[in-house]
């Protein structure tokens, strides 16, 4: 019994990394653990936050995203502009190759969820299509988590 406890208690944790770790492949892109943080049904609008790798020599444009827990998602970009915080609506995110796009609440760049078709809360999952210029489209599963444990989480892919 002695031997065979430390492989159940690792084949218990090796199987608990899936729940937190996930991420999509597009070409040489890499997108890793889409998240959106909880919206109350008072609130409109969501936000929804996520890592974009470029792994190969050309540049990958974010110039789209859909999904159907919303009517619209809109990049947008977060900035302090003399002391007030400001949220503009961007037309696309480039990422230059070997290099990785965190987006993370707080503030920089996100995905504004526009018109939420239902309250966003812990523990839901939804469909959102990413649409890269040049490379087409990829679908990703965002988890709703608490700002701190998907920050967390997708701090973990890096």
């Amino acid at each position: 019994m002695r031997s065979i406890l430390p492989l159940l208690l690792t084949s218990v944790l090796l199987a608990a990394v899936p729940a937190q770790a996930h991420e999509s492949r597009l070409d040489d892109v890499r997108i890793a653990h889409p998240f959106a943080t909880p919206a109350p049904p008072s609130v409109p609008h969501g936000a929804a936050y996520l890592d974009i790798g470029v792994e190969g020599d050309s540049s990958a444009v974010l110039v789209g995203a859909s999904s159907p827990a919303s009517e619209s998602v809109e990049i947008h970009d977060m900035s302090m502009d003399d002391g007030v915080m400001r949220m503009r609506r961007v037309p696309q995110l480039e990422i230059e190759p070997g290099t990785t796009q965190r987006m993370r609440p707080g503030g920089g760049y996100h995905l504004m969820l526009m018109n939420l078709v239902a309250p966003l809360s812990e523990g839901d999952r939804f469909p959102l299509t990413l649409e890269f210029a040049e490379r087409g489209e990829v679908q990703v599963e965002v988890r709703v988590e608490s700002a701190q444990e998907g920050s967390e989480a997708a701090d973990g892919h890096h």
